[in-house]
């Protein structure tokens, strides 16, 4: 865990100094997709395992907007649904639905985020999907799963074929719905995110141009899929590089997440 992680408020007695710290993280995580525009009012979740052997996860409150959610405020819940804290909130089921299905069967997957973005969703929403047209893209294509739409996922029959469609990927697009990514921690999974959906958008903004697309080298993007595959790097990179200076944006611009 990074400095930044670890400067954390007094923990409460009702839990250990792990939950309390995932906590924070998970907070800041809100806060950060609504600093970047990325909420959509009160819908779409992100969840992150409770450190232990129990598979217990935190979500948000159904009913606050990303930029209200608290450290305090995230919802514990068990593989079953049943709120394990107290709140004067539900959870919201289709994110149980999607979340308890990777918390089920990844134990890699700590962290899991999904959004409904103008451009992540429309990418999703195009046959051909996410193309490896350029740099960013290519942080994401090798490592990118698809899911064909079901509907509002308030059944719990699809958890089966969400867990073999996500495989080992760490990122998703849910077709016709919007962008998923997972990772070791709330920081990798966010810096996923980040790259997918700005790949999202350079494919939106490229294919309106309305020009012929200049090929990548097949030679290029298979230096890059290489280089990118190591994951253990890329942790290192989310939680010891980028996650600290999100942090400190975070308290200059939105803070109060670790209350």
């Amino acid at each position: 865990m990074s400095p930044a992680e670890a400067r954390l408020k007094e923990v409460p007695s009702n839990m250990t100094e792990a939950e309390w710290q995932q906590r924070v993280n998970l907070a800041a995580c809100y806060r950060l997709v609504a600093l970047y525009g990325w909420d959509d009012l009160v819908d779409t979740h992100i969840s992150a395992r409770v450190p232990g052997p129990d598979h217990h996860f935190l979500i948000n409150p159904y009913g606050l907007m990303f930029d209200e959610i608290t450290a305090s405020s995230l919802v514990k819940v068990d593989l079953h649904g049943n709120q394990l804290s107290e709140s004067e909130y539900s959870i919201n089921p289709a994110g149980f639905t999607i979340h308890s299905a990777i918390h089920e069967v990844r134990e890699d997957a700590i962290c899991a985020l999904h959004l409904h973005t103008l451009d992540g969703t429309a990418v999703s929403s195009s046959a051909e999907g996410l193309l490896p047209l350029n740099q960013t893209a290519q942080l994401v294509t090798h490592d990118l799963a698809y899911h064909d739409y079901e509907g509002i996922a308030l059944d719990h029959d699809e958890r089966p074929r969400l867990q073999q469609d996500l495989g080992d990927h760490n990122h998703m697009l849910l077709r016709n719905h919007g962008t998923l990514t997972v990772g070791r921690s709330v920081a990798s999974a966010f810096e996923r995110m980040y790259h997918l959906e700005r790949a999202c958008s350079m494919q939106v903004r490229t294919r309106a141009l309305g020009t012929p697309v200049y090929p990548v080298d097949d030679v290029a993007i298979d230096k890059n899929t290489e280089l990118l595959s190591n994951r253990d790097r890329a942790e290192l990179r989310a939680t010891n590089l980028v996650w600290p200076p999100l942090l400190r944006k975070l308290d200059r611009e939105l803070p109060g997440y670790r209350s």
